[in-house]
Formats: structure tokens, C-alpha cells, sequence
């Protein structure tokens, strides 16, 4: 029998979502041991004022 913890990471970019999690992995591994699995949960995407994508 196995027992995994779940940790919620988020990670940002200005030029893509796969970018961002790497860069949140990167950091992630600085202080958890044995990452082997990342799911990607939910995309947001800004928006100015004017509705331009930022």
C-alpha cells in the first residue's frame, strides 16, 4: 500500500502554460523530494481593461 500527499503548486507566464509549470516544478523540486507526477488542473488567462490578453 502506498500513501501520496497532494500539493498544490501555481505557476505563472507570460508566455505559456507549459512555461508556467515548468518553472512551478523547478521550484516545487527546491523542497520536495521524488516529484514524479504533475497534473495540470486549471488555466486562467488575464485580461486588461480594454479585453487585450496580458
Amino acid at each position: 500500500m502506498s500513501v501520496y500527499r497532494v500539493t498544490e503548486i501555481i505557476g505563472t507566464s507570460s508566455t505559456s502554460w507549459e512555461d508556467a509549470a515548468a518553472e512551478a516544478i523547478r521550484t516545487a523540486a527546491g523542497t520536495l523530494r521524488d516529484l514524479r507526477v504533475a497534473e495540470v488542473v486549471k488555466l486562467d488567462i488575464h485580461l486588461d481593461e480594454g479585453g487585450a490578453i496580458t
